[in-house]
């Protein structure tokens, strides 16, 4: 009974400390500046356009955006990081909630634009997933983070300025060039497969006896091909087949004085990986 018990208590220490302590939380860096490429994969000329861009956006719209970069997340969930990244940087007004944080995760191949309280209205969970797909996963398999940042950036202005239709349209009209997805096609292809391998079988067990010339006991000629039928009980059995022509079926302050204004996120936006 007491063995019972101290086990009991030890499983309920066990989880209470689970509880607490947070297992696996990567650590989050310093705030540098509106860019923070940590893991080293924008150019230097892309990092100073993007971190003019966003510093000229903040000061006519008061909206901040920054950019960060980092290597893994350790086990971490990404939106899990992105929201404590974006509470630690306090990202945008206090009074407005106006912060937008576009994190990548290189080593994870995983993005997220995480977007604060003011702004989900603006930039919705959908702009942002649209962002993601459309901008940054086709460049980023291509090997072009610098430019799908760059892209990304720039239409996450576009919909903040009040363009969000013309992102909608150019999504709509890349879906439509795209025509059937990758996916899609390996659906196709397996079925094409499936039905050549099952019912090509099949024909193959029927039509010859059908329209076939006879050659001799369970012997056809049919199609240029050769076909010999094993027997068996039933009548019903194996086949092989053989060709003419041979051929067979087989917050941080900063150096630069750039910091958050206080404000904070309650996990909008989008996640995506390539």
């Amino acid at each position: 009974m007491a063995r019972r018990v101290g086990e009991g208590v030890l499983a309920f220490l066990t989880l209470l400390i689970l509880a607490i302590v947070p297992l696996q939380a990567a650590e989050l860096p310093s705030l540098t500046g509106r860019v923070v490429d940590n893991a080293g994969i924008i150019d230097a000329a892309t990092e100073a356009t993007l971190t003019a861009t966003l510093a000229a956006f903040e000061q006519k719209s008061s909206d901040q955006i920054v950019v960060a970069t980092i290597h893994t997340l350790g086990g971490e969930p990404l939106e899990d990081f992105a929201n404590r990244l974006f509470r630690f940087w306090q990202l945008g007004q206090a009074d407005e909630d106006n912060g937008i944080l576009l994190l990548v995760v290189h080593g994870d191949r995983k993005m997220r634009i995480e977007v604060g309280y003011g702004l989900e209205g603006t930039l919705t969970d959908l702009h942002s997933k649209l962002i993601i797909e459309n901008t940054m996963v086709p460049a980023f398999r291509a090997g072009d983070f610098s430019g799908g940042i760059s892209r990304a950036v720039d239409d996450i202005i576009l919909v903040l300025e009040g363009n969000a239709a013309e992102l909608e349209a150019r999504a709509e009209r890349n879906e439509d060039a795209g025509g059937i997805s990758g996916d899609t096609w390996l659906v196709i292809i397996f079925f094409i497969v499936w039905g050549t391998l099952f019912f090509g079988g099949f024909a193959m067990a029927i039509l010859p006896r059908m329209f076939g010339r006879k050659l001799g006991p369970r012997r056809y000629r049919w199609m240029g091909m050769d076909f010999e039928y094993n027997s068996s009980s039933g009548g019903s059995g194996g086949w092989s087949s053989g060709s003419s022509s041979g051929s067979s079926w087989s917050s941080g302050s900063s150096s630069s004085g750039f910091s958050g204004g206080g404000g904070s996120s309650g996990g909008g936006g989008a996640s995506g990986s390539w």
